[in-house]
């Protein structure tokens, strides 16, 4: 992977332009709550609900970007959304400074964004492999998840310190000046794929290509089983931190600058993750660290509720660290085994579909988060939605990844008509963007 570093350009645009968009997502994590919180003056359920707006696309859109994806070249799918969501974070401020921003414009940009985020995500995934070998694919996986942990702890910190000194609506500049720099990054990516090759003699039906996602997700146990645990784990998962800014701003009483270092801090717990999965996987297997960094590692997340003022801060960065480890390492593993195991014509639909269910809990999540935190108190429901996240994992324990030392790796199929991949052994929770 070193060579690869080195001397593959095109990988290297990419790994930076991720990167910058991880940071600027980071940045507006922090952000966007304590604009809705202290400008805005939202309450605890509506601080939820924009975060759930985030999410909400991948339910509305997310099955049918994945069949663009299969049918169109990626990078120009991608160039699109960066460029998308340049301009729309950047018109917040501007609409701050004249006066026009109301709660019902920043729902509308959040679920603006993530439209273009569901477009940049599922098109990434299935653009990736196109660049690096399979060889390359797993290393390629955990470098850019690593660079992503990274930039989310330089991204919180800064959109935490942004907030103190210059205010909150102003750390959406800097996530805007990111996708900049993404979209210069694409930009500069020399290798041009091919266009997708369509089935001769077979109808290219939308609703059929995009049944056929359905079935390669619903049809294969291992893809069923990361599916379904990555639904419920995002539930718990977004019904936790959708509260986090109005639990530890109102509940415990960190002021907003405070509240940014204390994510950085929490945040990195994914590059450890990333780090030392693959070593874990080698010497466990990549089953039983599937089963290791998805249930023993998060179930650190019930020490969150018990975070206090001053020392007792220290509680959220133990608890969050945990969450953050398994969640990349869980990832990283994903990725790889997807991109081998999956035939590439249906990777595109394999991604959109999975997280179809996978996202879609998000903002069911960040609105049962909110839900239970106006009716019960933000404390009692930080404890329900972080009990869920070592409970979901049940998912994984009880199925055929527990009976397993490896998920299955082998070529993927190369024709595209073919009910999916089937046979042999393999999740994700993407709250860690």
């Amino acid at each position: 992977m070193s060579g690869l570093l080195r001397h593959h350009r095109d990988f290297r645009l990419l790994w930076g332009g991720e990167t910058a968009g991880k940071f600027g997502a980071a940045v507006s994590t922090v952000s966007m709550p304590l604009v809705a919180v202290s400008t805005l003056h939202a309450t605890t359920f509506e601080v939820a609900l924009i975060s759930a707006c985030g999410w909400l696309p991948w339910l509305l859109i997310g099955l049918p970007v994945g069949v663009w994806v299969d049918r169109l070249r990626r990078r120009p799918l991608m160039l699109a959304a960066a460029g998308t969501s340049m301009v729309l974070f950047a018109a917040v401020p501007v609409l701050a400074r004249a006066g026009g921003l109301t709660l019902g414009l920043l729902i509308a940009v959040a679920l603006l964004t993530g439209g273009s985020a569901v477009l940049f995500q599922t098109a990434y995934s299935a653009y990736l492999p196109t660049l690096l070998a399979p060889a390359d694919q797993a290393e390629g996986n955990a470098k850019l998840h690593g660079s992503a942990s990274a930039a989310q702890i330089a991204g919180q910190g800064a959109g935490g310190l942004i907030a103190q000194l210059a205010g909150a609506v102003n750390g959406l500049f800097a996530h805007a000046a990111t996708f900049l720099v993404a979209l210069l990054c694409l930009l500069g990516i020399r290798y041009r794929e091919p266009r997708p090759a369509g089935r001769e003699g077979v109808p290219r039906s939308l609703t059929g290509e995009v049944a056929e996602g359905l079935r390669l997700v619903a049809g294969d146990p291992w893809f069923r089983t990361l599916t379904l645990f990555g639904a419920a784990s995002n539930l718990a998962l977004m019904g936790y931190q959708s509260l986090t800014a109005v639990f530890l701003v109102r509940e415990v009483g960190l002021p907003p600058g405070a509240v940014g270092g204390l994510l950085a801090m929490a945040s990195t717990g994914g590059i450890a993750g990333a780090l030392v999965v693959r070593r874990t996987a080698a010497r466990l297997g990549t089953a039983r660290a599937m089963l290791l960094f998805e249930l023993g590692v998060p179930s650190a997340a019930l020490l969150i509720p018990l975070t206090a003022p001053g020392a007792g801060a220290l509680l959220y960065v133990a608890g969050s660290f945990g969450v953050s480890a398994g969640a990349v390492a869980g990832n990283i593993l994903k990725a790889s085994f997807q991109q081998s195991y999956c035939p590439p014509p249906l990777l595109g639909r394999l991604v959109a579909s999975s997280a179809f269910l996978n996202y879609g809990t998000l903002p069911l999540g960040a609105l049962l988060g909110g839900a239970l935190g106006s009716a019960l108190g933000v404390r009692t429901a930080m404890w329900i939605m972080t009990a869920g996240v070592p409970l979901a994992a049940l998912i994984l324990f009880f199925s055929p990844v527990r009976t397993v030392r490896d998920l299955p790796v082998r070529p993927a199929e190369q024709e595209s008509g073919g009910p999916g991949p089937g046979g042999a052994e393999r999740d994700g929770a993407p709250a860690h963007r």
